[in-house]
C-alpha cells in the first residue's frame, strides 16, 4: 500500500469541487485521467477518478471527482487523507497472454520429438478454449494456450519455448 500522498481539505465552490493539500510524496508527473486517488472509507479502498484536477502551486491543488457532483456528496470526503497507487505494479509479473503476440516461438512434441519454429502470430481469447496461433515452417498451427504447455517465457529476448502433447505438431 502506498503512503499518503495528500489531504481532502475543504469544498471550493458549490459544484463538489475540493481543495487538496498535497504531501511531498505526491508525484510531480500525476495523471488524473490515469491513476485515481484512494482513500479508505469504513475500511474499504475506494478510487477517486479527477474530472478536473487543477495545481495551486506546489502543496495544494483543487479537484473534482466523478460521480461526486454536491457540495454535501463531496463535504463527506472532507478531512480523508488519499494514496496514489500506480494501476501498473512493476514488481508484478502479470502479462496477458496476447502480450506474447509477436514473439519467436519454439515447440517440441513430447514422445515424437517433433519441433517447430516460427512466430505467435495471434491469440483467440475464449474462455472455453483459448488458442495461440503459431506460424512457421510455411503453415498455421493453433496450440490450447495452457499455462501446462508453455515451459519458459523470454520476455527481453522476445521468445516462448512450449512443450505439446504428442499429435498437437500435427493439426
Amino acid at each position: 500500500m502506498a503512503n499518503s500522498a495528500g489531504r481532502i481539505n475543504k469544498l471550493f465552490g458549490t459544484a463538489g469541487s475540493v481543495m487538496l493539500s498535497l504531501y511531498d510524496a505526491f508525484p510531480e508527473d500525476f495523471d488524473p485521467a490515469k491513476t485515481p486517488l484512494m482513500v479508505s472509507i469504513d475500511g474499504l479502498d475506494v478510487p477517486l477518478w479527477c474530472e478536473h484536477f487543477e495545481r495551486r502551486g506546489q502543496t495544494g491543488a483543487v479537484a473534482a471527482f466523478a460521480d461526486l457532483d454536491t457540495e454535501r456528496r463531496a463535504g463527506e470526503l472532507v478531512g480523508l487523507e488519499f494514496r496514489i497507487e500506480s494501476l501498473a505494479d512493476p514488481d508484478d509479473d502479470e502479462f496477458y497472454l496476447e502480450d506474447l503476440i509477436g514473439f519467436a516461438v519454439g515447440a517440441e512434441e513430447t514422445g515424437s520429438g517433433r519441433r517447430f519454429e516460427g512466430t505467435l502470430a495471434d491469440f483467440y481469447d475464449s474462455d472455453t478454449n483459448p488458442l495461440f496461433e503459431l506460424e512457421g515452417d510455411g503453415r498455421t498451427v493453433l496450440v490450447p494456450a495452457a499455462e501446462e504447455f508453455i515451459a519458459h517465457i523470454d520476455f527481453e529476448g522476445r521468445t516462448v519455448h512450449f512443450i505439446l502433447p504428442e499429435g498437437l505438431l500435427d493439426l
